[in-house]
């Protein structure tokens, strides 16, 4: 492992400052801008799904991004908590089921704690696999359907959309949920492991996405299937694909179309495993949530991965440099040790390879033209203390190099069937939200369904 451990030089730091100061970008205008673009691109929404429903529409699964989707707990008699509060609370929802994700209970400080209790995972060294907290089932709604994707909170649905956006477009052009339509939601904590790890959930997830797959297809007078991805969900598609047979793909997969996917990982993911993150929740102490984020195996898998962000320095602290080849190093300074292994183990020998499933063609739609954290600086406090970011390109969350990882990647590769569509000034999750974004995702279904 190639450490960093040289103190900054003057002029190294003195360009990293300039450019956090400098590099603001009015991403507003730019959606703007974005939504003008595209707006003479709609008009041949209805001419290709004209042409589409000739022959009938190919089923389209939606698969969300960690987060996406609702998550069910139930709390066994083996739950305890050292938190009065939360072993109080507890009393009243033993043995019932009830939503963990989202309840909006979770912006109140004193059950912040219980939530976060109850959402973490353990890595088990006996077992080499995660697991739940002990006395804590958990089970993912609804999957199959669209609803569990549509709204976290059906009771806050202003504040909790998902993707009930996107999924509105998709009715108005003929789909319908359960018949041509279908949701794929997952337990998104978990991930995936490399051959020759045991993975439960994540396989189990894998194991139910194939038979979902082949079910619609089955439905729908055996068309192939278009898979809709957003986010992390892109990354468990490829893998779905790369793991599945070339005639098992040919005979069931039309199409792969990913939205924001982070190929490589982020610089943000270190943000939550430092200082932790809250996701945009308000009222939320986001160093109350860290130990939770930090045990999460799916936010593992999203850290820079080192064979694209390669030695250039994305943290600083105590007069260190941390870079995407010393994640070791900066999972012990950080205090999270016991990360270390499975991430050297599960995690690295996954995202050290290029991914590349044959036969499928693919398109990944990403916004551009956002303030993306590029790189992290933080004080004489520590990791407990939100860090000042340098700002490069990308959607907000996902830097542009991971985003458009593919492109160069499978170019070098002499990969077909790769289209990119950028959407300057659409953020990491607007992309499911914004009118013009929306319409895009259409007008590329469209395109697909008519090929």
């Amino acid at each position: 492992m190639q450490k960093s451990d040289r103190p900054l030089h003057p002029q190294q730091q003195s360009l990293l400052l300039r450019k956090m100061k400098t590099q603001q970008l009015s991403w507003i205008n730019l959606e703007t801008a974005a939504a003008i673009a595209l707006t003479m691109s709609l008009l041949l929404q209805p001419v290709s799904f004209a042409s589409a429903k000739a022959t009938a529409l190919h089923p389209v699964i939606l698969i969300p991004g960690a987060g996406g989707n609702q998550l069910e707990a139930r709390l066994t008699t083996e739950y305890r908590s050292g938190n009065i509060i939360c072993q109080l609370s507890a009393l009243s929802k033993r043995g019932s089921w009830f939503r963990l994700w989202f309840d909006p209970t979770v912006l109140l400080a004193p059950l912040t704690r219980c939530f976060a209790e109850r959402m973490k995972l353990t890595y088990l060294a006996a077992v080499d696999d995660f697991r739940n907290a002990p006395g804590v089932d958990t089970r993912v709604p609804n999957f199959g359907s669209t609803q569990s994707l549509l709204y976290l909170d059906p009771h806050l649905k202003h504040i909790t959309e998902y993707m009930a956006s996107l999924v509105s477009a998709l009715e108005a052009v003929g789909y319908i949920d359960g018949l041509n339509l279908f949701g794929a939601p997952y337990d998104f904590r978990y991930g995936l492991a490399p051959s020759g790890h045991p993975s439960m959930v994540g396989n189990q997830y894998l194991s139910e996405l194939r038979a979902l797959i082949e079910s619609s297809a089955a439905a729908n007078d055996g068309r192939p299937v278009i898979l809709v991805a957003h986010s992390l969900g892109g990354l468990f598609a490829l893998h779905l694909l790369d793991r599945s047979p070339l005639y098992w793909r040919r005979q069931f997969i039309k199409h792969l179309v990913t939205l924001s996917t982070p190929w490589a990982g982020t610089v943000q993911e270190m943000l939550t495993f430092a200082s932790g993150y809250t996701l945009g929740v308000p009222f939320v102490d986001p160093l109350i949530v860290r130990l939770e984020q930090r045990s999460a195996e799916s936010n593992l898998w999203l850290l820079p991965a080192r064979r694209l962000f390669g030695e250039m320095p994305l943290v600083f602290a105590n007069n260190k440099s941390y870079s995407a080849k010393d994640m070791a190093e900066f999972l012990n300074d950080i205090g999270f040790e016991e990360g270390i292994y499975p991430y050297e183990t599960r995690i690295r020998p996954m995202v050290d390879r290029t991914v590349e499933p044959e036969g499928v063609p693919v398109t990944c739609i990403v916004g551009l033209g956002v303030d993306t954290p590029e790189a992290l600086f933080y004080g004489s406090k520590g990791f407990d203390e939100k860090p000042e970011m340098m700002y490069g390109d990308g959607d907000g969350t996902v830097n542009m190099e991971s985003l458009l990882a593919l492109e160069k990647e499978w170019s070098e590769a002499g990969r077909k069937h790769l289209k990119i569509i950028k959407l300057r000034g659409i953020s990491h999750s607007a992309i499911l939200k914004i009118t013009a974004a929306v319409n895009k995702i259409i007008e590329e279904l469209g395109l697909i369904n008519s090929s």
